[in-house]
């Protein structure tokens, strides 16, 4: 029961970590024993520091007492090594001489990925800029593994970026730029969770084409656009040349439907107010005088 208590604490210990990252759990680990001692000499400067500290009271509490806000952590490194985990949110004590800590930033970023010249599958030379938003998930490693985590991922991004674009052709890239802000998404946590960062989102802001691409594309879809309007008037002509046969038919049998339409035709004619007023006359009356 004892063992199986022991192994319970230990994982509760990282489980915070694990779920929020789960492909990170080694990296919590350092490069050395953190548990070794410093020697005689770090034994030495330690006490000295105490010393120092308990000579100098109160004084030196406002050295020692150092206070961080809710998104920020503090790593503190004792002589050049890492003391434990981040410390924070609020009100954590330093050594003076021998406790150096650095602030890391726990909010969300966002940087503008300058437009990069990209040369398509398709040998089409475009201009493509993005946005990508980060955070700091690991304050330690994003510390001790990488010189600067943010310049690296902005560095990572553009390269990314560059090399993704390159193997789409340029309908593609139009046509699918939710799918490539995933996948490039993907491709840049995978890289930068070893640093402590997660890429939360990546976003295609424009795609700017040659000017002679978009002349070509705009010629494009003009001719597109008469063929359409080409074909819609014909099948108009052709629906209504067919309505029109019919309509005659109709009146071909009923002389007194052609009467009306006069009738009505005239009417339409009189609302508009015009000065001229043609009055149409029935064919077959005008027959009649003709026969006699």
């Amino acid at each position: 029961m004892a063992l199986s208590s022991q192994s319970e604490m230990s994982r509760n210990k990282i489980e915070p970590v694990a779920n929020e990252e789960s492909d990170t759990k080694v990296i919590l680990q350092s490069d050395g024993d953190q548990s070794r001692s410093s020697g005689f000499c770090g034994y030495l400067l330690t006490f000295f520091s105490f010393l120092l500290v308990f000579l100098t009271f109160p004084v030196s509490v406002w050295f020692c007492m150092k206070i961080v806000q809710e998104y920020e952590r503090a790593v503190i490194f004792r002589l050049g090594r890492l003391l434990g985990g981040a410390k924070g949110p609020g009100l954590f004590w330093i050594i003076p001489c021998v406790d150096t800590f650095r602030k890391v930033d726990l909010r969300t970023v966002s940087f503008d990925i300058p437009p990069q010249e990209v040369l398509t599958k398709d040998s089409v030379t475009i201009m493509v800029d993005a946005v990508v938003y980060y955070r700091v998930f690991n304050p330690t490693v994003s510390i001790t593994k990488v010189e600067n985590a943010n310049h690296a991922t902005q560095m990572l991004a553009q390269t990314t970026l560059r090399n993704m674009l390159g193997t789409k052709s340029l309908a593609d890239i139009l046509k699918d730029r939710e799918e490539m802000s995933e996948q490039m998404e993907a491709v840049l946590y995978a890289a930068s969770k070893n640093w402590g960062i997660k890429v939360e989102r990546v976003e295609l802001k424009d795609v700017k084409l040659p000017t002679t691409l978009q002349r070509a594309m705009a010629a494009e879809a003009e001719a597109t656009r008469d063929a359409r309007a080409k074909v819609i008037a014909a099948e108009g002509e052709m629906k209504a040349s067919r309505a029109l046969k019919e309509a005659a038919n109709v009146m071909s049998e009923s002389p007194s439907a052609l009467q009306l339409r006069y009738m009505q035709t005239l009417t339409e004619i009189a609302s508009e107010r015009n000065s001229t007023i043609v009055f149409p006359l029935p064919i077959d009356f005008i027959s009649n005088f003709m026969k006699r």
